[in-house]
């Protein structure tokens, strides 16, 4: 049988009907004082692995993912445990970490994020598989030019959701601090250049492909 993508908005997750049967075994918990309305937002996919690399700020995950920040690699395991408002609560490799959806905060935005970061086939696997210098790029969490959109979202991850980026458009925009983006550009489904503060393109962007 052909393996599904991880790329959730080109081909459907292959873990979302099997995960669904994981749902009964995972208390979903929201604050009635914070944002109750997310609840709805409950993703169906509630264990499995990071689909990308994540970075993080003590014990907290945002939507927004600065890339000065330190990441954990893609493939870590995680499983959400509860959800208060919107942040979710998980187990990601066997540290307690806060999944955070800063900005944008709608139920349908928190649960896309989710249902993005959280995904049911390890993305290692297919990692193996390419080149090794999209290998070493991934695993050191940067963009080489040539890199097709599935890799650079296992290298950097997905561009925030409430910025409502069309997956198949022209460029993308990322952060690298709170305050200071950085852009992707694409010619087809082909990463060409990064532009953006200088230290963010001289650390994203390797340039040894």
């Amino acid at each position: 049988m052909k393996r599904k993508s991880i790329f959730g908005i080109f081909w459907p997750s292959t873990a979302t009907i099997a995960l669904l049967l994981l749902a009964g075994c995972v208390t979903t918990q929201v604050d009635p004082g914070k944002d109750a309305e997310a609840l709805p937002a409950a993703v169906s996919i509630r264990a499995g692995y990071t689909c990308c690399n994540l970075h993080y700020d003590g014990d907290r995950i945002i939507d927004s993912n600065p890339s000065q920040l330190p990441f954990l690699p893609l493939g870590t395991p995680i499983r959400i445990k509860r959800i208060e408002g919107y942040v979710a609560h998980a187990d990601v490799g066997g540290r307690p970490m806060q999944l955070a959806l800063e900005s944008g905060r709608t139920p349908e935005n928190f649960r896309l994020w989710l249902e993005r970061i959280v995904v049911g086939d390890n993305p290692q696997i297919k990692l193996s598989g390419f080149p090794s210098t999209v290998r070493e790029a991934i695993t050191a969490g940067q963009v080489t030019k040539g890199m097709n959109r599935e890799q650079v979202v296992m290298a950097i991850g997905y561009p925030q959701t409430s910025d409502k980026i069309r997956m198949d458009g022209p460029h993308w925009r990322y952060w690298w601090s709170a305050y200071l983006p950085y852009y992707v550009y694409w010619s087809g489904n082909k990463l060409t250049r990064v532009e953006g503060p200088a230290e963010a393109v001289g650390t994203v962007f390797s340039r040894a492909r």
